[in-house]
């Protein structure tokens, strides 16, 4: 296989796409521990290992492009949270991050609870044996048929979205003589990504019922009054890849608020509040999220002052990390394909995979990491632009990286970070099969989500 360099494309002081500079890292060959699961390094011969298995031992085992997921890093990422928030607080998976059967067992032996947002998202869960008193049931549309099934199971809470949604469930719940233990979504006017919130002018979104006008106060009337339906609290969720607790700040105290408004008016304590989940990953080695211990002090802390305030009993706290936890779990292995170099641009890396496997890049304008893994290398570092083989100029995985000049066809490239919701939004644009999730542990790999096939596409088609 041939090593030569690719000689057009900028190296050392290379401008990126926004038009900013960016200096190679020193060293092409290392893996930052913040955006690699735990079990991954390099081997003698220089080949990444996860969990002590080659990446290209699962390539040839398994095809690329697969993601693959360290089993122990997800079990003690779970186990952190659940630690970190002990036994007075709920910590609820986030199942639309990446959810499998798998996934489920190990949640629920890891003593976390789940967090659903569809039918089928509850079907699987349940069929994978988490107790239906630990799922906690979204969506801001559920169909009347997921509402029954839903109280039918016994699920632990629904949470409720609109005005029409706290009559319908009622309705289901007494039809079923049952009384549904549920919470009222809320939207606080605040949108928190990152280092940034702003705390005003955000109640035009679909989700919740807003605080702003008395709307909040009046579905917290009609639920209570409604005999198919037990409040137990108030969710409110700010946004998502979270660094800094401020937005946090600002939503307790306005949830707070509206539970003391629910005191005064009905003379009613609720019990629990949801602040939901968008805790932020490193995607980068730029990004410094918190730890769990960190996050959970600091929520307990703000909830706690804001009740005392109040003059409330502080209530129980639940938070849904999802990516928080399976995102820095997985990466995604790729075989690279075609090397297009741009003469003082750069070289376009064309992999087997791309917007089908991960479309957070075209979506979002998500940034992400890359490394050379079936091998080191000591030529120079190279930006590239890492892009898939879908037929949209938009197909791009990694923006911008460095890897090494010598790169080839044939290499193995992994894109870390790659657990939440990669697997969870692939399709099959032009037709492609979605890929195998593979989990690894203690030298050994197998497959918790299998590749797609021709026949499993083909047999959708009815002609």
């Amino acid at each position: 296989m041939s090593r030569s360099a690719h000689p057009a494309g900028p190296r050392h002081a290379d401008v990126l796409s926004e038009g900013h500079y960016a200096a190679p890292p020193a060293d092409l060959n290392s893996l930052d521990p913040k955006v690699w699961a735990q079990t991954v390094t390099r081997d003698a011969d220089g080949v990444v290992t996860v969990g002590g298995v080659p990446v290209t031992r699962l390539a040839e085992e398994f095809g690329t492009p697969a993601y693959v997921l360290d089993e122990a890093d997800f079990r003690a990422r779970a186990r952190a949270w659940r630690t970190a928030f002990g036994q007075d607080a709920d910590v609820f998976y986030a199942g639309k991050a990446f959810l499998s059967r798998a996934v489920v067992r190990w949640l629920a032996e890891e003593g976390l609870n789940l967090d659903v947002c569809s039918g089928t998202e509850l079907a699987t869960a349940l069929s994978a044996g988490m107790p239906a008193d630990r799922i906690a049931f979204h969506g801001n549309n559920k169909s009347a048929a997921e509402i029954e099934r839903a109280v039918g199971a016994g699920v632990g809470r629904i949470v409720l979205d609109s005005f029409q949604e706290i009559v319908r469930v009622a309705h289901i719940a007494q039809s079923l003589g049952r009384r549904q233990r549920v919470q009222i979504r809320i939207t606080v006017g605040v949108e928190a990504h990152t280092h940034e919130f702003i705390a005003t002018a955000h109640e035009d979104q679909k989700f919740g019922i807003p605080l702003a006008g008395g709307q909040a106060a009046e579905a917290v009337r009609r639920a209570l009054k409604l005999d198919g339906l037990e409040l137990i609290g108030i969710h409110s969720h700010i946004g998502s890849q979270i660094f800094d607790m401020s937005g946090f700040e600002v939503a307790a105290h306005r949830v707070v608020g509206l539970l003391r408004e629910i005191r005064d008016e009905h003379g009613v304590e609720l019990p629990e509040i949801d602040l939901g989940g968008g805790l932020g990953i490193a995607y980068t080695s730029d990004d410094d999220p918190r730890e769990p211990h960190e996050i959970a002090k600091a929520l307990s802390e703000i909830v706690t002052r804001e009740c005392e305030a109040a003059r409330l009993r502080t209530p129980r706290i639940s938070v849904e990390p999802g990516r928080a936890i399976v995102g820095p779990t997985a990466f995604t292995l790729y075989e690279v394909g075609t090397i297009k170099p741009l003469e003082g641009l750069r070289t376009y890396v064309s992999v087997d995979g791309g917007m089908s496997d991960n479309i957070r890049t075209a979506l979002y304008d998500a940034e992400y990491s890359v490394a050379l893994v079936s091998r080191t290398s000591d030529a120079e570092p190279l930006l590239v632009r890492v892009v898939g083989k879908h037929c949209e100029s938009g197909d791009i995985v990694v923006k911008d990286a460095f890897l090494p000049a010598d790169l080839a066809p044939g290499d193995l490239i992994a894109v870390p970070a790659t657990g939440a919701y990669c697997r969870s939004m692939a399709s099959n644009y032009n037709h492609a099969l979605r890929p195998p999730v593979l989990a690894v542990r203690d030298g050994a790999a197998r497959v918790v989500v299998r590749r797609e096939t021709e026949d499993d596409l083909l047999r959708l088609d009815v002609g």
